[in-house]
């Protein structure tokens, strides 16, 4: 069973990522789409009692965020993997630009996520972790992590 956790600013590809590398075998918990923390919770606690593979995929930007899912995970024996995605700012409010609707984040909630970011560290807990840097095309290079 694995416990992924994401980790990056708005607009850096998490969303994509999931659909590409993980629809078919992982449950999506995500408050873009659960919309509350009791519903993220209760989408949580039912992966950990039935023992099912799930992602994370909030922008988890402090050691205090991820720090809640790995401990629960932990718990009930799940292997801990964490994707940090390259969060350059600029970079990031380009492609929001390009939204709409809901998904278009102001650049003021951007920029205070990416104050509050802090890198992730195999000391949090993780058993793996990787570094995502989003291309041209929705296509992704995944590097084992260095830091």
């Amino acid at each position: 069973m694995q416990a992924i956790i994401f980790t990056g600013i708005q607009a850096t590809g998490k969303s994509t990522f999931y659909k590409q590398k993980f629809f078919d075998s992982h449950v999506h918990i995500s408050l873009d789409l659960l919309r509350t923390r009791h519903r993220e919770k209760v989408f949580l606690d039912a992966c950990l009692q039935t023992q099912q593979s799930f992602v994370i995929d909030n922008t988890n930007p402090t050691r205090q965020n991820r720090q809640q899912y790995i401990m629960l995970a932990k718990a009930k024996s799940y292997e801990i993997i964490g994707y940090y995605f390259e969060s350059k700012i600029k970079d990031a409010i380009t492609r929001n630009n390009l939204r709409s609707g809901k998904a278009l984040i102001p650049e003021k909630g951007i920029k205070g996520t990416y104050n509050r970011l802090e890198v992730p560290s195999l000391d949090e807990g993780f058993d793996q972790l990787f570094y995502v840097r989003l291309n041209h095309n929705d296509c992704f290079d995944i590097s084992p992590w260095k830091i």
